[in-house]
């Protein structure tokens, strides 16, 4: 995945509502590609489900089956 979307700035919030009291910048890169990388896999998944099915528009139960 190129294209990098997450902001690092979520990544230290999640991490602080984790109960993180610091975040070192490296953390927080290193979430952000993890999450990136295992959202893409979801996307590919749930992509392919929809083309299965016949649609074009990938949809919320795409997601969730993706996920099983």
């Amino acid at each position: 995945m190129a294209d990098k979307i997450l902001p690092l700035a979520a990544m230290e919030k999640l991490l602080k509502k984790s109960g993180a009291p610091r975040v070192s910048e490296d953390a927080k890169t290193a979430l952000k590609d993890v999450l990136e990388e295992y959202a893409d896999q979801v996307g590919q998944k749930a992509v392919r489900i929809a083309l299965h099915s016949g649609r074009k528009t990938v949809k919320a139960g795409d997601i969730k089956v993706a996920l099983k």
